[in-house]
């Protein structure tokens, strides 16, 4: 047998003499470079839905039923070059003998290295984008490669798919949350080392562990006798995230007693990166234990414990922007020298988990799991409502106090602020507020403890206390996954499962700034209104204390799902079909004054019942040019977070609550040829019937006859469509035998296709306002650029060094709009009726949705790894906007001026006072890694 690899992926056969004849198929996979056997290939045959995995000692054997005539044999890894056998089956067996596979070092380095890089790993704001993590395992596609390593830093949405449609699994065991869908993969940070066995599917194509969703399934392999015997040490300095990061790992490999184990520890750290007072402390640590009790059982066990503190970044007006630049920050400040910030995110829930492995027959395998998650997650900020008691002429308690915002980048703190009156401009302030923000303009810590300290010696409580929004959860999940080898042309598999959360909800005080209590009432009510508790009135509470809100929720969802694959030598295909049920519910352990009757104890339990159904083909029309299609049709329920309109006060349900509905199809043409490989796919999706929650201050509201015009509220939207369509495409194309050209890109759509319904609540006005349809149709999602191209070059030397350089296009990216400025309170008064001055030309105009500039990103990335022996050192680096290219990388419309005049009155001012938000890409970055590997 003689084979030539050519390109990067892709071997041209010369000829194959050894035309072996059998019925099985076995050989031994080691690392071409090390020796070590290499555990967890996939090994798949042409033609059949038949696949094998090597064990432990990179040993397969598969010895099903295999059809007659020619096949091609493909062995596949992650960080691996791929390998194809031609073979011809008749009587006797076949063995591949020993098969080296060769490391492929960029796709290697970038994996371990990249994946814990990305800012949106900590941030729950840009949860939405997550999904991009799990690409970095699907770099042998050309797009998702670009995808993943270029373009994810502009938070570019593969398809324009939140996270929330995609599934993530360790072990076979569902990560994504109940609370908004979205996996956190906080939760398993800086683990690089073991999350390296990974199987993707994009899109709806068919996982053997879950049904999936659209934006495809990642299931993590954290098996320990899945890791080649060794271990690794490495170093990593950068300017994004972290500034340094320290990891060691080891595994036995599997032991001649039948077992195995593997552990790994991490720590990533920064007192301040690229953004200032962006604090990064996290430590992660994972243990993996497995017992081989025979060919046929195997038992696993798997924690890991990944706890994290992030200080977080301010969205910044294009005022700030200019003042301060793109890494300005508003939410830190000194504190006796000391970068302080008060915005914090903290996430601490550990996962352990049993797996049992059960190898039936030769045709059927059975692994069942079952996990437990628990731990908190916390969200600090300063409230600044702190209050006294006092008794008017009539005997109503009223509360006074309360201290200014202490936002360094609040609105009255601003030159705009006072600019604001045209025909009397104060420059004299202007000024000097802008100087102050220019030389300091940061939190002022010192003079929180000295508004505190004031308060209590005139016998008052805290003005000012920082306190976090604390979730503790708890989730117990278990699950039957099997596998049956029908024939070698058909084969079944499918799950059933069931999940349980418990999750309470609270804000705990966590400092007074040397006051001893805080006074637990609504300083903007009056009354019983005011009270957090009823039952526990004008309340003092001390550092620790429970306050404002006490809740808890509780999920279940169970099914279960059902696929069948089959194969022949020009067509494979599969029809998969899913159904579960879930249920949600709140009981609340405070009774609001605001909503005494509706606040205390469980409300109804929803529940909704969903089915999924998908299928596909791919069409060989030979062995380098397929064609390929995909569709699906499920249904979602709405996340815990949108299915109750204001869970801190009240049991309030959403109003016309429905299943979410899901139509997706996509199709494309695949070529990999030596000449070249990529594949270009369009596709297309509806999402019907979505519900979305968002809370802000309102000015300007409508309708109100005697009630507030200005309210805090929750803003219910219900009836929302959105479409998805587009192309994408990725090519490689080798110049010479080292020497790569590449080009991905994708050019998309996304819009709201229908108008929803919205609705108000707040505890300032008693009824329900109905604003009827917000006219968002054919605005464009926000979420990063809808469009990205890029072209690079690669070189790969035989020495094992390599370097690649990118340039990246993006345009097509949008504010999120304000929909309450696009129903009838934008062109109403007060009392309801329409208003006089409203001229339809100018509201167009000031309702018109931002697009950002479009920008270019020039990306370039190197390693290099050495053998000493039987160990390896390498280095891997990679500078990120090398042209330091300014950019906007999300906004959002502030929803403060809600109606035609205020919008106006503020837009025709020289510097508005209420400019939409943004978040900035970074300047420049760099990341630097070393690491010994034995």
């Amino acid at each position: 047998m003689s084979i030539i690899s050519f390109g990067r992926k892709f071997p041209v056969f010369l000829f194959f003499s050894a035309t072996a004849f059998g019925q099985s198929v076995s050989g031994k996979v080691v690392d071409e470079l090390s020796g070590k056997p290499v555990p967890g290939v996939v090994v798949l045959i042409s033609g059949t839905t038949t696949r094998g995995l090597s064990d432990a000692e990179g040993v397969f054997h598969i010895s099903e039923a295999l059809p007659q005539g020619e096949a091609v044999i493909t062995l596949s890894k992650n960080a691996y070059f791929e390998k194809h056998f031609p073979v011809r089956f008749a009587s006797e067996a076949i063995d591949l003998g020993l098969i080296f596979l060769k490391p492929d070092l960029p796709e290697m380095q970038q994996q371990n290295n990249i994946i814990s890089l990305e800012d949106h790993e900590l941030d729950e704001e840009d949860g939405s984008f997550a999904n991009v993590a799990g690409l970095l395992q699907a770099s042998k596609d050309v797009f998702l490669n670009a995808a993943a390593f270029d373009f994810s830093s502009t938070f570019f949405r593969p398809r324009g798919y939140d996270s929330e449609w995609s599934k993530v699994l360790i072990n076979g065991v569902e990560m994504n949350k109940f609370f908004n869908g979205r996996p956190l993969w906080s939760n398993w940070g800086g683990l690089n080392d073991v999350q390296r066995n990974q199987v993707f599917t994009m899109g709806t194509t068919p996982s053997e562990v879950s049904f999936g969703g659209p934006a495809g399934t990642t299931n993590i392999i954290m098996r320990a006798s899945q890791y080649p015997h060794g271990g690794k040490f490495s170093y990593a300095v950068a300017n994004r995230s972290y500034t340094g990061k320290a990891m060691g790992s080891y595994h036995s490999g599997l032991l001649p007693s039948g077992w195995a184990y593997s552990v790994s520890v991490a720590r990533r750290f920064a007192e301040e990166s690229f953004i200032e007072g962006t604090l990064y402390d996290a430590n992660s640590f994972f243990a993996s234990v497995e017992r081989k009790f025979s060919d046929s059982h195997s038992l696993n066990f798997t924690g890991f414990y990944a706890p994290n503190r992030r200080g977080k970044n301010s969205p910044n007006t294009q005022e700030i922007y200019e003042l301060r630049g793109n890494s300005y920050n508003s939410y830190w400040g000194f504190q006796e020298g000391e970068i302080r910030n008060s915005r914090v995110r903290e996430v601490e829930e550990p996962v352990l988990m049993l797996n049992h492995y059960w190898r039936i027959s030769e045709k059927l395998k059975l692994n069942t799991n079952l996990a437990y998650q628990f731990g908190k997650t916390g969200n600090s900020r300063i409230d600044y409502g702190g209050s006294r008691i006092f008794t008017d002429n009539n005997g109503e308690t009223i509360f006074i106090g309360g201290g200014s915002n202490p936002d360094p980048a609040y609105y009255q703190k601003l030159p705009s602020y006072f600019l604001r009156f045209e025909d009397n401009p104060d420059y004299q302030s202007a000024y000097l507020a802008e100087q102050d923000f220019i030389r300091d303009g940061q939190l002022d810590w010192e003079n929180l403890y000295l508004a505190n300290q004031t308060s209590e010696a005139a016998g008052g409580n805290a003005i000012y206390a920082l306190y976090e929004d604390r979730t503790d959860d708890q989730q117990i999940s278990g699950n039957t996954i099997f596998r049956y080898h029908w024939n070698s042309r058909v084969s079944l598999n499918g799950a059933v499962h069931l999940r349980h959360l418990k999750s309470e909800n609270f804000a705990s005080v966590l400092d007074l700034f040397g006051a001893p209590y805080f006074l637990d009432v609504d300083a903007f009510s009056t009354g019983s209104s005011a009270q957090n508790d009823l039952r526990q009135p004008n309340r003092l509470v001390a550092e620790n204390d429970i306050f404002k809100y006490h809740y808890e929720l509780f999920a279940t969802n169970g099914g279960g799902f059902l696929q069948a694959e089959f194969s022949s030598k020009r067509l494979d295909g599969y029809i998969a079909g899913e159904a579960s049920g879930t249920s949600y519910q709140r009981n609340g352990l405070f009774q609001n004054g605001n909503f005494p009757e509706n606040s205390l104890g469980e409300s109804k339990e929803l529940t909704f019942g969903n089915y999924g159904i998908k299928s596909g083909f791919t069409y060989k029309i030979n062995g380098r040019h397929l064609l390929n299609f995909n569709a699906a049709h499920l249904t979602k329920p709405p996340s815990l977070r949108n299915s109750f309109s204001n869970t801190r006060q009240n049991n309030d349900v959403v109003r016309n609550l429905n299943n979410e509905q899901v139509l997706t199809v996509d199709a494309g043409y695949v070529i990999r040829t030596p000449f070249a490989r990529g594949r270009i796919t369009g596709f297309y999706g509806i999402f019907e019937d979505v519900t979305e929650i968002s809370f802000y201050y309102a000015d300007g509201l409508s309708g109100a006859g005697r009630e507030a015009t200005t309210a805090f509220v929750q803003e219910v939207l219900t009836g929302i469509d959105k479409r998805h369509m587009g192309v994408e495409f990725g090519l490689e194309v080798p110049i010479t035998s080292t020497l790569n050209f590449k080009s991905a890109g994708s050019l998309g759509e996304y819009i709201y296709s229908s108008n929803p319904r919205l609705y108000l609540t707040s505890d300032d006005f008693t009824e329900v306002r109905e604003m009827g349809l917000a006219n968002i149709i054919d605005y464009r999602l926000p979420g990063g650029p809808q469009q990205a191209a890029q072209i690079g070059f690669e070189y790969r030397d035989p020495a094992y060094w390599w370097i690649s350089a990118t340039a990246n296009f993006f345009s097509k990216a949008f504010v999120d709009i304000a929909p309450l400025t696009r129903t009838r309170n934008f062109y109403t008064d007060r009392d309801g009726f329409p208003l006089l001055a409203y001229d339809e030309a100018t509201a167009a105009k000031l309702l018109q949705q931002e697009e950002f500039d479009s920008y270019m990103l020039v990306n370039m990335v190197g390693g290099k790894s050495w053998r000493l022996k039987n160990r390896f050192v390498g280095v891997f680096a990679s500078l990120n906007n090398v042209l330091n290219s300014e950019y906007k990388t999300g906004g959002y419309e502030q929803s403060r001026n809600v109606n035609y005049t205020l919008l106006k009155t503020d837009f025709e001012r020289e510097k508005t006072l209420f400019a939409p938000k943004y978040w900035f890409g970074p300047g420049t970055t760099y990341y630097a890694h070393i690491y010994y590997r034995f």
